[in-house]
């Protein structure tokens, strides 16, 4: 009898473009499993990152502002959300595999520090050399030992701009990362006082539009019409520049405000505070990590532990190690 995956798969070589991936010649896992019945090899993997510890800790690690007041800023998790909607939506437009897609956006942030780029700029500092998305990679294949598929982890490692995925689909997460985050910052910029909606630059807003949902809408119809029956996915030559100078944009304006400049003055004295400590006290650590501090040093280990902290776990932590107890 035929099972629920492989109808699953020939639906897959019947409606997908010739150099979508395929499940079923997907290059496979690093251990070898035996095939589910009712799903395909993405959706096994989309299932496995869905069902992690390290997903569920994105809750309470920083998107774009640290702590804020108000329950509709993002947070790395409700970012995550918005890049697989974006990435499945270009995705389902071009005919790509929408489950490969979704796994690779659902996985593409979990290697992100607390505080986020904030924290991962302090445990670069640090340790010499640590980026959210070989932590990413590193959490599925080491910490959480996923053994997913190549190529979910192949658009997990390349996901960041200067990255090559070796997919379309990672090529649409890598999109879709940066639109969602470009736009929904503006969105919490605006709600947090930081920026008003008429800074945008007036040549941008004609291009891109004036509105989040203009905005978003303009970029993903952009790809999906320059990359139509393309295995190589692009925006245009303007819509591709204007989202580069807002993103640039951004950056002046929003991510290196002295206010901002000031926030990590503080997150990177709590977490070097963390790093030091724990460096220096290996029985202050969960003993899940002595492995890793035995096989790659100390480090390496440290910054696992530091790196998998949610941004109130690692303030609690502080508070517990470094803050007078309360003597009243």
């Amino acid at each position: 009898m035929t099972t629920v995956r492989q109808r699953l798969e020939a639906q897959e070589h019947a409606f997908l473009a010739p150099y979508a991936s395929f499940s079923d010649q997907s290059r496979g896992r690093e251990h070898a499993m035996t095939p589910c019945d009712l799903r395909t090899e993405f959706q096994r993997d989309r299932d496995r990152i869905l069902h992690s510890k390290s997903f569920r800790r994105l809750k309470y690690k920083t998107q774009c502002f640290v702590s804020p007041e108000g329950d509709h800023f993002r947070t790395r998790l409700t970012h995550t959300l918005e890049v697989s909607q974006i990435a499945r939506t270009i995705a389902r437009a071009l005919a790509l595999n929408e489950d490969l897609t979704e796994a690779i956006a659902l996985g593409h942030d979990l290697g992100h520090t607390p505080f986020g780029h904030m924290g991962e700029r302090t445990l670069a500092r640090l340790s010499g050399h640590f980026e959210h998305n070989e932590q990413s990679l590193r959490v599925v294949t080491v910490l959480e030992n996923m053994n997913l598929s190549w190529e979910v982890r192949d658009g997990i490692l390349n996901h960041p701009k200067r990255g090559t995925p070796h997919t379309p689909e990672g090529m649409a997460v890598s999109f879709a990362d940066r639109i969602a985050y470009i736009n929904h910052d503006i969105d919490d910029s605006v709600r947090a006082g930081v920026l008003h909606p008429q800074e945008i630059p007036p040549e941008l807003t004609r291009i891109l539009g004036k509105t989040h949902g203009a905005r978003i809408d303009r970029m993903i119809r952009d790809i999906v019409e320059a990359s139509a029956g393309s295995p190589q996915l692009r925006m245009s030559a303007a819509v591709g520049q204007a989202t580069d100078a807002l993103r640039a944009f951004m950056f002046a304006r929003v991510y290196q405000r002295q206010e901002a400049v000031e926030e990590e003055t503080r997150t990177a004295m709590v977490l070097e505070k963390l790093y030091r400590y724990f460096i220096a006290n290996r029985a202050a650590m969960p003993r899940e990590y002595w492995p890793v501090w035995d096989n790659q040093g100390a480090a390496r280990a440290v910054c696992d532990y530091i790196a998998s902290m949610t941004d109130r776990y690692a303030t609690r932590m502080f508070t517990c190690l470094f803050m007078p107890k309360n003597m009243g």
